[in-house]
């Protein structure tokens, strides 16, 4: 448990919610009460009653909170569930981001994330990943109508390229761009140097549209632009992940159309040929690759194992020791099918924790019921007293001792419901987190390299190749199978 951890308490209750009983008082008392028994110091409560969760990027409390995150102020964040934090999965996941590039830690008491273990950190990247594959679902259906609109030469959407604008659905040369486009290609025929044509034409006082002095890189562009003669590529580029990546489709997909043509295609090929030419001189050499498990592999001598050149092995420099790193990818996948151990060890588990879990839960149902049914009573005898039934007597007599057993109740809610918060983050194996796991497993050929490589980063101590058996050891089990000494396979 880590001592005086700073954090803050993040407080967003709509109207609605309020009117339903879920008062901010209670939300930020449960908090505290998880903070308390995790041995954290609350340093700030942040506050957005009556807030809109569609998007709080643009809250002060929010600016407040990023600000106080990344100077260090506090170092982790409670809060009652996900959708208290934002209803955005976009901000939500680039909260998620901000957070861990800080060092801090996300806690959902509702969904049981406390991204301050290692559990916590494997489920929000498991969540992460899913949500960017459901919005890359979405993204793709949309998409489909993209190629069609593309081939009957409509807009895709963005601005027309420099030199060009469109009216209506047409695509047509801009009276007022257009000689400077030509005079780019007639620049650069002459003086062969992108940065050269750049300053020429600022000197000339011409600017981009937007304003700005022209850069080599926005000259290149222009260049190789091929709307210029009279060909508009389109559907070549799509955006990826939550951060919205360009890249490149592959050229099959790519649709050309005729439009209205700046230049001649004589022009625009000697200019392309001069700066490819160019280009092909100072291409750097490519990168060297990165592989899946790299800094993860040791020899049984202990010496790290790297992959050396372009023979796709993982070496052993002292006693040569070698594993192709296909195999040892393949391994590794299949070692997350049996990553929670047998399904005995999983279900005494289950049985034990969801017991304990389910022993709070309904106990804090008795107690949530019975505030219900005295409320209800209490306001039996308020009518009975407005309509002259009850002697102010009676009323005091009868009403007080209800009233004063409401609060009590009341004041133990917060209490019960922040043990079976802690008590679910304790014991996290619980079914959501199994059928994330084996959910895990079955995805894992259609992650990209990044996301395994976070769930990598997150899971694994250390991979050991000896000549006969390589050993897996696995950072997170729950604490139950820790004390077992079950946290390594053998192969």
């Amino acid at each position: 448990m880590e001592q005086n951890k700073p954090v803050g308490i993040w407080i967003r209750v709509s109207t609605e919610d309020q009117a339903k009983g879920e008062s901010p008082e209670h939300h930020e008392r449960r908090a505290r009460l998880y903070a308390e028994a995790k041995g954290w110091d609350v340093c700030t409560v942040y506050h957005l009653e009556a807030h809109s969760g569609k998007s709080v990027a643009s809250y002060p409390e929010t600016k407040r909170m990023l600000s106080d995150i990344k100077s260090g102020a506090i170092t982790g964040l409670i809060f009652s569930k996900l959708a208290r934090l934002a209803r955005n999965t976009k901000e939500l996941l680039e909260f998620a981001d901000y957070f861990k590039e800080c060092e801090a830690d996300l806690i959902s008491l509702q969904e049981a994330i406390d991204t301050s273990s290692p559990a916590g950190r494997l489920f929000y990247t498991m969540i992460a990943a899913m949500a960017q594959w459901e919005r890359e679902e979405i993204a793709s259906r949309i998409q489909a109508s993209v190629p069609i609109r593309a081939k009957m030469g409509k807009s895709l959407g963005g601005f027309a390229t420099y030199g060009y604008k469109w009216e209506g659905k047409q695509l047509v040369i801009d009276e007022k761009e257009a000689p400077v486009r030509v005079l780019i290609y007639e620049l650069f025929l002459k003086h062969k140097r992108r940065k050269a044509v750049a300053t020429e034409l600022n000197k000339l006082g011409y600017r981009t549209r937007n304003g700005s002095n022209f850069s080599d890189t926005v000259i290149h562009r222009m260049i190789t632009d091929t709307t210029a003669k009279g060909e508009r590529i389109t559907n070549h580029t799509a955006h990826v992940g939550h951060n919205r990546q360009k890249i490149v489709k592959p050229k099959e997909e790519w649709i050309t159309v005729s439009c209205p043509s700046i230049v001649s295609e004589d022009l625009w090929l000697e200019c392309n040929r001069i700066l490819n030419e160019q280009m092909r001189k100072k291409a750097p050499m490519g990168p060297r690759p990165v592989h899946l498990l790299s800094g993860y592999l040791f020899c049984s001598c202990g010496q790290k194992m790297y992959v050396y050149h372009q023979n796709e092995k993982y070496n052993c420099k002292k006693c040569k020791n070698t594993i192709p790193a296909q195999d040892i990818d393949e391994i590794f996948h299949s070692q997350l099918k049996s990553y929670l151990l047998s399904d005995s060890d999983i279900s005494n588990y289950l049985e034990q924790s969801d017991q304990t879990v389910k022993d709070k839960e309904q106990l804090l149902g008795v107690v949530t019921t019975e505030v219900s049914k005295l409320r209800k009573e209490m306001n039996v005898y308020v009518q009975m007293r407005v309509s002259g039934e009850m002697s102010p007597e009676n009323f005091k007599l009868n009403y007080k001792p209800i009233e004063e057993r409401v609060a009590q109740l009341e004041e133990q809610l917060p209490e019960l419901q922040s043990e079976v918060d802690f008590l679910k983050i304790q014991y996290l194996s619980s079914d959501t987190i199994i059928r994330d796991a084996q959910d895990l497993y079955e995805r894992w050929l259609s992650l990209s390299f990044e996301e395994k490589r976070s769930i990598i980063e997150t899971i694994t101590e250390k991979i050991t190749i000896d000549k006969d058996e390589i050993s897996i050891a696995l950072s997170y089990f729950p604490s139950s199978f820790q004390n077992a000494g079950k946290g390594q396979q053998t192969l």
